[in-house]
């Protein structure tokens, strides 16, 4: 049985930094990443994805302010946000793509980012 169980959400205010990490099991993965979808919102918008070779790719508006990275060996996948934002409040989601090319996701987790 697949899993993904996201950690590290919480309350930080303009400027700060929070680390989210998502343990995943169950499976082989390939790419994995993280998206989210704000408070009101109905699409879930990618926010940076990494490959099983290191290769990784970001939203515009995080670049230079988050950083995605991977432990092939733990299966985990981590995101290093730093000079958040408000407008990054959101519940930000793990996703995996296994080697068969079925996408996974965990339950996410909630950043809030207050002014």
């Amino acid at each position: 049985q697949v899993q993904l169980v996201e950690s590290g959400g919480g309350l930080v205010q303009a400027g700060g930094s929070l680390r989210l990490s998502c343990i995943a099991s169950g499976s082989i993965f390939g790419t994995m990443g993280w998206y989210r979808q704000a408070p009101g919102k109905q699409l879930r918008e990618l926010v940076a994805v990494i490959s099983g070779g290191g290769s990784t790719h970001y939203a515009d508006s995080v670049k230079g302010r988050f950083t995605i990275f991977r432990d092939n060996v733990k299966n985990t996948v981590s995101l290093q946000m730093d000079s958040l934002k408000p407008e990054d409040t959101a519940v930000y989601y793990c996703s995996a793509r296994s080697i068969v090319m079925v996408d996974y996701w965990g339950k996410g987790t909630l950043v809030t980012v207050s002014s």
